[in-house]
């Protein structure tokens, strides 16, 4: 308001100033005489005032068209002049301009608009760095591949675009199946980035799908390094790499190595069943029986595992089995009431044909939790007992129609696998095979029970009574034949 009330006092101030002067111009009557060329103009005190303001503004003008023709020249010359920056201005405009546009369009799921706007967003901002991933990105999704790759190719020059492109090149290579050059890219990207997620959840699965185990702990060691692993996880997942680099050392026919990887990886994961196998094969091999059985004791009381008992058979291959069941005792003592170890004991008890015992160690698990193996292991002491035929065949029948029970299944896509890998065959996933029950539909069907009649044997039927041969008719006496035949 204050403000306002001072410029109106001080227009009014300036309005009154020039009419006071006016009117003393006025009241002074002397006159002004002029001769040019021959030309006499006599004016007045305020005519003169005029024509002296007119005469300014000729010459602003005048210079300001003299300016303004040097800065053309200028322009026309390659100079930089305020046209040369209002044309600038006007097309970095129309670039951000089609910037946008084409972010918007690719957003939109447009990429062939996309593209033709990030062109126009090249040619007007002459910004390589702004746009280049963004015609790249367009032409791939525009399915112009070639023109993609050359926009990552270009990214390649610059030291804060070089990850960029690397990376964009090896999404294109895994796109296309080309593992073992998307695994180059990773490694250089993984130098350039070593802390960057994706770079090294890629490069791990390039190398576990490669084989390069040593390569991909490394990579491992990385995450955890950066953070974006728990430690715990991370000694999982690198016993996990430590047994496939002992399995690939078993393949080279390297036994010392093997041993020592597989070592190695039961110790840095006791819980991984086949590694504590491996480990116990390992020793066996070294002939420490001891720490065999002590490797395998401890995986077991982690989890019972049909392969952790089939390692422990291997301690002592030549036992008879009445032994073997003596030995067994110090693994079946652990967990005695868990559906693996009453199936191994019962095993065990058949093999030495104590069936009765057999029985009593399987308790109701066929009732409770019917599988494959435990109604055979009843069907084998049911034989064993001498049971009518039709009973066996009945729990065969049954048998064959249960689910198989526990098995290797994948936790990300329920893919069963008939053995532990790293990698699961279905969907890739690492580290995501556990022993558990497959889903439901994973069952065997109950139309296997069908084919019983072709296992099992049917008795051959009784031959059927023949008939009495024929007596032969009785001949007539040969006087009789002499006297038909005359």
């Amino acid at each position: 308001m204050l403000v306002s009330l001072t410029k109106v006092i001080l227009f009014i101030a300036l309005v009154a100033a020039l009419a006071i002067g006016a009117g003393i111009l006025a009241e002074t009557g002397g006159a002004m005489r002029i001769t040019v060329a021959g030309w006499e103009f006599t004016i007045g005190p305020v005519q003169a005032v005029v024509l002296a303001v007119l005469l300014l503004l000729a010459v602003w003008l005048a210079l300001r068209i003299l300016g303004l023709l040097g800065a053309v020249i200028r322009f026309l010359n390659g100079d930089e002049t305020a046209i040369s920056r209002y044309f600038d201005r006007n097309r970095e405009r129309k670039g951000y301009r089609a910037l946008s546009e084409a972010m918007l369009a690719l957003a939109s799921g447009e990429p062939r608009q996309a593209l033709s706007r990030a062109r126009s967003a090249e040619r007007l901002l002459r910004k390589p760095e702004l746009t280049t991933l963004l015609i790249a990105q367009a032409a791939e999704a525009a399915g112009e591949r070639k023109e993609a790759t050359e926009a990552y190719k270009a990214l390649l020059a610059q030291d804060a675009t070089r990850f960029v492109g690397i990376r964009g090149l090896m999404q294109q290579k895994l796109a296309e199946g080309d593992r073992e050059l998307a695994l180059k890219l990773a490694e250089k990207a993984f130098q350039l980035r070593p802390r960057h997620a994706e770079t090294q959840d890629i490069l791990l699965k390039l190398q576990s799908d490669a084989g390069d185990w040593s390569g991909a702990r490394a990579t491992l060691g990385a995450k955890l390094k950066t953070g974006s692993l728990p430690k715990d996880v991370y000694r999982r997942r690198d016993a996990v790499l430590a047994l496939q680099q002992a399995r690939s050392v078993i393949d080279e026919s390297a036994s010392i190595e093997a041993r020592e990887a597989a070592i190695e990886a039961n110790r840095l994961s006791p819980d991984l069943i086949p590694a504590a196998a491996m480990a116990a094969r390992g020793y066996v091999g070294k002939g420490e029986h001891r720490n065999a059985a002590r490797v395998l004791k401890k995986a077991w009381e982690v989890l019972p595992h049909p392969d952790l008992a089939a390692a422990f058979a291997e301690i002592e291959p030549q036992e008879t089995p009445q032994e073997r069941l003596k030995r067994f005792r110090t693994l079946t003592a652990l967990h005695p009431d868990h559906d693996e170890t009453r199936m191994l004991l019962a095993e065990l008890l058949v093999a030495a044909e104590d069936f009765p015992e057999a029985r009593r160690a399987l308790g109701d698990v066929p009732t409770r939790h019917p599988t494959q193996r435990s109604l055979a292991i009843l069907a084998s002491i049911a034989r064993g007992e001498g049971a009518e035929d039709a009973a066996v065949r009945e729990l065969v029948a049954k048998a064959i129609a249960a689910p198989r029970g526990p098995q290797w299944v994948c936790d990300h896509c329920h893919a069963i696998h008939d053995g532990w890998q790293p990698v699961c065959d279905n969907c890739g996933s690492f580290d995501t095979l556990s022993w558990r029950e497959p889903p439901a539909t994973a069952a065997a069907s109950p139309a296997l029970a069908e084919l019983l009649p072709l296992i099992e044997p049917r008795p051959a039927p009784e031959p059927e009574a023949l008939p009495p041969p024929e007596e032969p008719e009785e001949q007539p006496p040969l006087d009789e034949i002499a006297r038909r035949a005359t």
